[in-house]
């Protein structure tokens, strides 16, 4: 009975890895539209891509970003600016790549483009604040995707969204992501992933960026506030600051791997989960009974200085 099992165990795998490595061909004929290269996972996919012959359409927020992009890139890729928070900027970006994809349609859509900022006790943060990150984390996605879904329907091709596995235990009050997309989209060809990194080491969550955007939150907040929480609530949410950036993973290809995977891949998975902390600590976390998880996040996390 063991040796069936072993070998149904060892299909099943064989089957998997098969799979996997199946890639599409006519990649130079594809076109991918990628937001927020300016930086980090964008930048490095953009890229990626770029090396492996598809047309890549890169969305940057500044000039100089795309400026640096396009002079470690080949001449097919080209760059547009893009505002995911302004509809007028979204729709002239969406006419820009109508423009370029003609009747080809668009293969891949790559809602990369977020920020993890402002990120602090809820009762520190105000209303804008939360507006600020579902501007562009939710809405700035939707809009994007509204906007460019013909497209990608034309092409029958390929959505990929970046969230975070931090939003599967639910461990900051600042929401970073969305979810996998409507799988209506299946009916007409179209595949939606989603790519959840754990916490990697890009300029949009540095450490410095991070702290700064705290004492400025801590800095506008009311002395009752301040009174409740103590100076040593500070110390502790830097420190804390600290050993998340000495733990964090460098190696961004491990994010932009799962992107260019989604989008060449015949069989693309469904949700990818990248980094270390991802796979051993947020995934199993989200499995676990919510008291359990409620309890290892409130032993790790700094306590008020007035906490029950």
């Amino acid at each position: 009975m063991w040796l069936y099992l072993a070998v149904f165990v060892g299909l099943y795998y064989l089957l998997h890895w098969y799979r996997e490595r199946q890639v599409l061909s006519h990649l130079r004929d594809k076109y991918v539209f990628i937001t927020g290269c300016d930086s980090g996972f964008g930048k490095l996919l953009a890229r990626q891509l770029d090396a492996r012959g598809l047309r890549v359409l890169a969305a940057c927020l500044t000039e100089k970003g795309a400026e640096q992009l396009r002079g470690q890139t080949s001449d097919r890729l080209e760059t547009v600016a893009l505002d995911v928070t302004k509809t007028e900027s979204v729709a002239a970006a969406a006419q820009w790549v109508k423009e370029r994809v003609g009747e080809r349609g668009l293969w891949g859509l790559v809602n990369n483009a977020g920020i993890s900022l402002p990120a602090a006790p809820n009762e520190l943060l105000t209303k804008q604040d939360f507006v600020t990150v579902l501007d562009v984390n939710l809405l700035g996605v939707i809009d994007v995707t509204l906007s460019l879904l013909p497209l990608v329907r034309k092409a029958r091709g390929r959505v990929v969204n970046v969230s975070s596995i931090c939003g599967r235990p639910s461990l900051t009050p600042s929401g970073m992501g969305l979810g996998r997309g409507p799988r209506e989209l299946s009916y007409f060809g179209v595949k939606v992933a989603m790519i959840e990194p754990g916490y990697f080491k890009t300029a949009v969550t540095s450490k410095e960026r991070f702290l700064k955007s705290f004492l400025e939150i801590w800095d506008r907040s009311s002395p009752e506030v301040k009174q409740i929480y103590g100076e040593k609530f500070v110390a502790s949410f830097k420190k804390s600051a600290e050993q998340l950036e000495q733990t964090c993973t460098r190696d961004l290809s491990l994010v932009t791997n799962c992107m260019e995977h989604a989008l060449i891949a015949c069989h693309p998975r469904t949700r990818y989960s990248a980094g270390w902390d991802a796979k051993l600590l947020y995934l199993p976390m989200s499995y676990m009974p919510t008291f359990l998880v409620d309890a290892i996040i409130y032993w790790g996390s700094p306590s008020p200085a007035k906490a029950l």
